[in-house]
């Protein structure tokens, strides 16, 4: 039976009901001449070898318990080759749009073949455990350009050493940074690059990070940019990331970097100093956001900013943010080039598990500057299988035509070549010739202007021209994947068959199915005995370890909103006071997250004064508590206020002072009886288990204990104790159109396909070879 199809986007690689399913299997395909015909549908024949492939994927990649034997899977096969049938006599192999659909699930494919697993999963899992720790560093750059002449490049190379020399000998790291380095910030920061961790510098500066022992300086390292010296000054463990929101002032572009005697810096000093002195005293931190915050990104949000990690941020600003121990708490007003900052901690993240980061840092390994290496090694693989022959004169000539204007960005091939190597082959890629023409060409799209003074243009003429020869490589390992791995063809059979099938599915079913409401209520009609309920029971089951833990929890469930018995932190006060402190609002963002987390919680704000205060004083007390929660977004219909005045009971206040009746308390309920279940389990998890709903006969084995009649019944089964509530007996009957939708669109499609299946059975008759089918039996 077909399952509905909703979306009309052909998710992934298609592969449907198992026969498009790929396997990887090293064993070539078999080849006989003739080749046995198995099956004839119209004029195509199918042969025994590509069907028994297809039914032996069937059987390792599809569900045990549901395999086909080889009987139903020639009718499953006969099936979707028909429809396959149908799609090329419409066409649809021949469309621009199929055919870029089927070259990217190629691309995608080939890349399992031609990148090295081996490589990556080791990048991948050396990056998990550089992401553990965090460095700081400094660094030397001596500038040379990626494509400078050999003599420019040696003589960078030589300094490095000579000035690596020089700082093993004493000289203070940071004083030859500003010295010798062609960074622009070593000027101001001595070279330092604060603490990192993986992928946030090049991977030979990481590389040297991590593997150059805290307190020594590192060989001169390559990169594009020139060589470098990498100094470790400390290592830590990984501090996570975090999320926080922060206030912006901005300071006018027309004062001072430090300093307050310009005008525009005190301004902004004074606009950030009161909004710390109003947060301080108990104001919403998103109220003023909106008010003073120069951040129009974040404005809107409450100020908060995207996760982040070590070496996202300018450093004033992390070092905030990490300073910032307990949610809820702010920093101080503090500066950086962007302004002046109040950061309010809203998480911390710890590093996640390798199992959890693998896929993205895949990924990432694939795409930073670790994608070289990766293609490095897919190279020299290939290298030592594919022949690789030049033509030395006709490359001399072709590399000689670089001149200035490459450098620029602007070379252009001239209007005619040079006859000695018009359309000659300057390189032949295992036999296969490429002209000097086409390499050319490649210069012309591929060229990139360089500022760097000691680019060479013959240089860079030779890096392209290598650029090009390992890219005719790799083109035709990629080329030849089908004769070279046969479960690579077949999967590339399977994906285009996927892809035809689920197009021809969508005109001929699956659409016509959802949008025939027609169609689907005269189904119903005819068939309505189908679509039936059996007896069902609306019944609640709470299900309980012992006697005890039962009672507790029947009053906890007695009447909604729930009680819960989970403690809040109360609140504590002076005589006739009401405003909150510092630390009460603290008690109060407790609370804050607790309800937001919980968005079935309400609580009970309940207040009190002792016999000396003002009467309204154990009211002002509840308004104020509860204007914080609302002002942060929390409904008032979740608040319910008790104001017990100067009788709280429990509590003697007499005519005197009474600490015990200064103070709001808070009680929590929930309309969700899950919640209930929760806190039941917290001593230990899944002891209680409450599950609800209306029930089937053989659905809930403590259900079919008892007598199916409204009430209460507890029973004892498997050493527990069970409560079963049965609210409403339904009797048997035949389900509304509405409720049977889904099943009814269901057979409706497999009505529309078996009608389609027979009229392609007449448009190509169905011929089986019973003596191969009986082979294959045996």
């Amino acid at each position: 039976m077909t399952s509905i199809r909703i979306s009309k986007k052909v998710p992934g690689i298609v592969l449907l009901c198992g026969l498009l399913a790929g396997c990887k299997s090293s064993a070539p395909v078999a080849t006989k001449s003739p080749e046995p015909v198995i099956l004839k549908l119209g004029n195509k024949s199918f042969t025994t070898d590509e069907f028994f492939q297809s039914f032996t994927k069937n059987q390792i990649n599809g569900d045990s318990s549901r395999r086909t034997d080889l009987r139903e899977y020639i009718d499953l096969y006969t099936n979707l080759k028909l429809k396959v049938l149908a799609a090329e006599q419409e066409g649809r192999d021949t469309t621009e749009g199929f055919r870029e659909e089927i070259a990217m699930y190629r691309k995608q494919l080939a890349q399992s073949y031609l990148n090295n697993k081996e490589v990556i999963e080791h990048l991948t899992a050396e990056a998990y455990e550089r992401l553990k720790e965090e460095v700081n560093v400094s660094h030397i750059l001596f500038a040379v350009a990626e494509d400078a002449a050999p003599a420019d490049t040696l003589a960078a190379y030589q300094t490095a050493l000579d000035v690596r020399k020089q700082v093993l000998a004493g000289t203070d790291f940071s004083t030859a940074a500003r010295q010798y380095s062609k960074d622009p910030t070593a000027a101001t920061n001595g070279g330092n690059l604060g603490y990192l961790t993986a992928f946030q510098v090049v991977y030979p500066i990481e590389t040297a990070a991590y593997t150059t022992p805290v307190g020594s300086v590192s060989m001169p390292v390559r990169s594009r940019s020139g060589y470098h010296l990498v100094k470790v000054l400390d290592k830590r463990p990984s501090r996570g990331k975090v999320r926080v929101a922060h206030i912006l002032v901005r300071i006018s572009p027309s004062a001072a970097v430090s300093g307050g005697g310009d005008e525009g810096q005190r301004a902004a000093k004074a606009r950030i100093d009161e909004a710390y002195s109003r947060l301080e005293k108990g104001e919403p931190f998103d109220m003023l956001v909106k008010e003073f915050s120069d951040d129009r990104e974040s404005r809107n949000t409450g100020g908060i900013l995207p996760v982040f990690g070590v070496g996202q941020m300018v450093q004033p600003f992390e070092d905030a943010a990490y300073s910032l121990a307990q949610p809820g708490s702010f920093s101080k007003p503090f500066q950086t080039n962007y302004g002046w900052h109040i950061v309010r901690l809203i998480e911390r993240q710890p590093l996640e598990s390798f199992e959890s980061m693998a896929a993205a840092l895949r990924q990432k390994v694939v795409t930073d500057t670790r994608a070289d290496l990766v293609r490095n090694a897919l190279v020299q693989r290939l290298r030592q299988t594919y022949t690789v022959t030049e033509s030395p004169d006709i490359l001399a000539k072709t590399l000689a035509m670089a001149d200035s204007s490459l450098l620029l960005g602007k070379w252009k091939l001239p209007a005619t070549l040079d006859p000695a190597i018009e359309k000659k082959p300057i390189v032949l890629v295992n036999k296969q010739p490429y002209t000097a023409n086409e390499f050319l060409e490649t210069v012309v799209r591929r060229q990139q202007p360089r500022r760097d003074p000691t680019s060479s243009a013959k240089v860079q003429m030779e890096r392209l021209f290598r650029r090009f020869v390992d890219d005719k490589v790799i083109e035709q390992e990629e080329d030849g994947l089908e004769k070279k791995y046969p479960e690579f063809r077949s999967l590339m059979n399977d994906i285009r068959d996927g892809v035809l099938l689920s197009q021809v599915m969508e005109a001929n079913v699956w659409e016509k199915s959802l949008t025939d409401s027609l169609g689907q209520r005269s189904y119903y009609e005819a068939h309505k005995e189908k679509y039936r309920y059996e007896q069902r029971a609306a019944a609640s089951i709470l299900v309980v370890p012992n006697d005890e833990t039962l009672k507790q929890a029947s009053e906890m469930l007695a009447k909604s909103p729930y009680q819960l018995r989970r403690s809040v932190e109360e609140l504590n006060y002076g005589v006739n006071q009401s405003a909150l402190s510092p630390k009460q609002r603290e008690t109060l963002f407790d609370l804050l997250v607790l309800l937001i987390k919980n968005t079935d919680y309400l609580v009970e704000v309940s207040g009190s004064a002792d016999a000396t205060e003002r009467d309204t004083v154990s009211a002002s007390r509840i308004r104020t508590v509860v204007n914080f929660l609302t002002a942060n977004r929390i409904p008032i219909v979740r608040i319910m206020e008790k104001d017990y005045g100067k009788f709280r009971p429990g509590i003697t206040t007499g005519t005197g002072k009474n600490d015990k009746a200064r103070r709001v308390t808070f009680q929590l309920f929930s309309t969700s009886k899950k919640d209930v279940e929760k806190i039941l389990n917290a001593k230990e998890p899944g002891a209680v288990k409450l599950t609800e709903g209306v029930f089937a006969k053989g659905t809930n084995a403590y259900l079919d204990a008892v007598d199916w009649q409204p009430g209460t019944t507890t029973i004892r089964r498997d050493g527990k104790v069970a409560l079963v509530k049965i609210d409403q007996v339904e009797p048997p009957r035949i389900k509304t159109f509405e409720e049977a939708r889904g099943a009814v669109i269901n057979d409706y499609q497999a009505i529309l396909e078996k009608q389609w299946l027979d009229r392609l059975k007449q448009q190509y008759p169905v011929q089986m070879n019973e003596e191969e089918v009986r082979k294959l039996a045996k």
